[in-house]
Order: structure tokens, then C-alpha cells, then sequence
């Protein structure tokens, strides 16, 4: 299989399933892909690795790094920063592979400002009711956090819906199907 672009932006709401459907085609195709690891200020939650998971980083070193222009994008949620270093998707397409970036809507704009021209695609729950009864299944965080979250979920599917905002729209109905339409965005045919 063959792609066209050598990198995909995948966009969409906490619980609407991207690391899911990422891990799954990594591992159908893992010498294909390269995920561009992104950085944040908040702590490291269970089972997740330092330059695997995320590089979790002091917020004043990110500051820094971010006011120096070394960052594609960043933004603030939940009191932490997020954000993608122009070196990460650097080591990925030095490395010969195709970069995805997982990031949020306000990556998403801030990526449109640059000259990448990645192939945006959108991961959309089935409903917000859902997307709530994921979050708070994980039992990972707090109501103050599920609360935010899901604020911020009506933002990015409002977003979404937007003319050419995505290139792409999966709604996240069904795993396999989803996963189908995420292979078909990603290698045509």
C-alpha cells in the first residue's frame, strides 16, 4: 500500500477513540508509520512512557522552547500545554516514514496556518452521550476534567462541521468500520 501525503493530522474529541484506531494500524503497519510524539506539561498518567507516550516536560522549559518558534503547534487545556515540536515530525520523515500527528482543534488550526499540507481527518463520536459514558468509563479523571472535556468536545465537533475544516469525517460508530475508513482516508482505493 502506497500514500500520497507523509503526513496526516488526526484530529477529534478525548474518548472519540484516535489512540485506538492509531494503535491498530501501527501495528497493522509498523513500518509505515511514525507518530509524531508530543509534548506536555502535565503528569504522566498510568502505564504511559516518557518519548513514547508523550515527552512530559517542565511547563517553563515548554514556554521556552514554544516562544522560540520550535513548536508546529501548542495549546492549553485543563491548565497543561500539549503541543508538537518541529523536531518530532522532523525524526519521523528523516526516518523515512509517515508522520501523524494526533492532535486537538486548536493544533488543527494552528498546523493550517503552516506550510505542512497534511491530509486532515476527523474521528467523531457517535454523540456526545457516548463520548461522556467513554470518558467517564476510563475512570482516569476527575468530574472537574469530564466536565472541561466535554465542553471542549462540543467546540471541536462544531468546528468539525465546518466547510473544509477536515478532509475526512469517520464517526466512530463501530471499531472496524472505522478503522476500515480510516485505512481507505489514509492509502485511497
Amino acid at each position: 500500500m502506497q500514500t500520497v501525503n507523509k503526513i496526516f493530522v488526526l484530529s477529534g474529541p478525548s474518548g472519540s477513540g484516535k489512540s485506538t484506531l492509531l494503535k491498530r494500524l501501527f501495528g497493522e503497519f509498523p513500518s509505515t508509520f511514525g507518530f509524531s510524539v508530543s509534548h506536555t506539561t502535565r503528569g504522566p498518567r498510568p502505564g504511559e512512557e516518557n518519548g513514547k507516550d508523550y515527552h512530559f516536560v517542565k511547563k517553563e522549559d515548554m514556554v521556552a522552547e514554544v516562544e522560540a518558534g520550535k513548536f508546529i503547534e501548542s495549546a492549553t487545556f485543563s491548565g497543561n500545554m500539549y503541543g508538537t515540536s518541529i523536531k518530532a515530525v522532523r525524526d519521523v520523515t528523516e526516518a523515512g516514514k509517515v508522520c501523524v500527528l494526533d492532535i486537538d482543534m486548536q493544533g488543527v488550526q494552528s498546523v493550517k496556518k503552516t506550510d505542512l499540507a497534511p491530509k486532515y481527518i476527523f474521528i467523531q463520536p457517535p454523540s456526545l452521550e457516548v463520548l461522556e459514558q467513554r470518558l467517564r468509563g476510563r475512570g482516569t479523571e476527575k468530574e472537574e476534567a469530564i466536565v472541561q472535556r466535554l465542553s471542549a468536545s462540543k467546540k471541536e465537533l462544531e468546528y468539525a462541521q465546518e466547510n473544509g475544516a477536515y478532509d475526512v469525517v469517520i464517526i466512530n460508530d463501530d471499531l472496524e468500520k472505522a478503522y476500515q475508513s480510516l485505512k481507505l482516508a489514509i492509502f485511497g482505493q
